[in-house]
């Protein structure tokens, strides 16, 4: 069996964490040039390792996207999660930071935001099983559930949720694609975000 001492020194170095260098590899290079063009040779060669160390935690190059899937709906879960503590508690400001972070996530990983929300085949698996236990839809339904006073998740929750859910995930798209110069329209983001919080939560 091979051990440690046996393997060239950058690949002994990089023993411990080889998955997570890989993953944060790969996840560049979504960014760079999506997930259907990276190569597993160049995710090797950024994190220094030779072409066969993938396959010691991955089988797949579509297992390394699912890895980079998985993290990136993580990070986008717990940063919706953590935008709403510096809030007093059912509050619209709430609902806006969870919007501002909603947005501001795509913009700064469009890759992996696409990834996530486009991504087809063998992907839809990894996607299917994170989403039973992490939903960005689920943190909004608790927001305005608080807001409305409400103690369950009822039809009228969901739906106002959902509105506003779509509103973001839209908005988030227009952004990440450039196919609308929403500056040039003269849309500020941020008083579009209060406007639908307000009218979306104050509706009869």
């Amino acid at each position: 069996m091979e051990n440690a001492k046996d393997l060239p020194r950058k690949e002994r170095y990089h023993h411990g964490d080889l998955r997570a260098q890989l993953v944060e590899a790969t996840r560049q290079l979504v960014e760079e040039v999506g997930p259907d063009h990276f190569s597993v040779s160049e995710a090797c060669r950024r994190a220094g390792v030779s072409t066969a160390a993938p396959y010691r935690h991955f089988k797949t190059k579509d297992d390394m996207l699912a890895a980079v899937l998985a993290d990136g709906m993580q990070r986008h879960f717990n940063a919706m999660r953590a935008s709403v503590e510096d809030y007093e508690p059912a509050t619209l400001d709430r609902i806006r930071a969870l919007g501002r972070t909603y947005v501001g996530f795509a913009q700064r990983e469009p890759g992996v935001f696409r990834l996530i929300f486009g991504s087809k085949g063998e992907l839809d698996e990894t996607k299917s099983e994170i989403v039973s236990e992490l939903r960005p839809l689920e943190v909004v339904e608790r927001e305005v559930a608080a807001i409305l006073k409400r103690e369950e998740i009822d039809e009228d929750v969901v739906r106002r949720a959902f509105l506003l859910w779509t509103f973001v995930h839209g908005l988030s798209f227009l952004l990440i694609d450039k196919k609308q110069n929403l500056e040039c329209m003269g849309v500020d983001i941020e008083a579009a975000l209060e406007e639908v919080a307000v009218r979306v939560m104050q509706e009869n």
